[in-house]
């Protein structure tokens, strides 16, 4: 019976290696398939990283080199030679934006741009807006600059608290002192104010002659 029995286990073990060879005709496709998927994705996240480092470092060189150039118009004219993706764009406006003791209207034009750019992510819109308000100062009507500042304050805004308590000092500029004390003391017992905040809140406070909140005062 041994000899049957080593025959059959034969065969049939001919058969599965038969099947076996088989199925993979028809469906090996599908394993090379997904081998080459995960080599090929594994490479081509690893370039775009290596690409995406190598823009970056692009950039960052670019900067440096145009902020070297001697005079303001120079630096730029430099800075706005530089490539830049969208993110470094809005970047890049920002500190074309920084100098405006050398030309306030090419800064205010530099911020306006990255404000209106709808491919921005909020994080850059509004610091551009509220750095434009602050830049534009008494230039701009009161009204103009509360619009603006009301437009950034709203819940889950990145830039809230510091627009809030520019829009506190609007009312300061405005003569209403009480209003003024009122809107900066409970921006003072905001969660999301931080300590540096506080602490000038509550100096503008006090100089008003207002009364910090008990856990503020200390």
């Amino acid at each position: 019976m041994s000899n049957p029995d080593s025959f059959i286990d034969e065969v049939t073990e001919e058969v599965r290696r038969d099947r076996l060879f088989r199925l993979f005709r028809k469906y090996g496709w599908i394993g090379v398939v997904i081998i080459l998927g995960l080599v090929g994705g594994t490479a081509w996240t690893e370039w775009s990283k290596s690409r995406a480092e190598a823009r970056a470092e692009a950039f960052g060189d670019g900067v440096i080199d145009a902020l070297d150039q001697g005079t303001p118009q120079e630096r730029r004219e430099a800075l706005a030679a530089v490539p830049t993706d969208a993110g470094q764009s809005a970047l890049l406006g920002l500190i074309m934006a920084s100098d405006p003791a050398e030309d306030k209207a090419a800064t205010l034009a530099a911020l306006d741009k990255v404000a209106n750019d709808a491919t921005l992510t909020p994080a850059y819109r509004d610091l551009a807006v509220l750095r434009r308000v602050l830049v534009a100062g008494a230039d701009a009507p009161v009204a103009d600059r509360r619009t603006a500042l009301e437009g950034i304050a709203g819940p889950g805004r990145p830039y809230r608290v510091l627009a809030e308590e520019q829009l506190g000092y609007l009312l300061i500029e405005e003569g209403k002192k009480d209003d003024a004390i009122a809107a900066l003391t409970a921006l003072l017992q905001d969660q999301d104010a931080s300590g540096s905040l506080r602490a000038r809140l509550g100096q503008v406070v006090t100089a008003l002659g207002g009364t910090l909140p008990e856990a503020t005062g200390g």
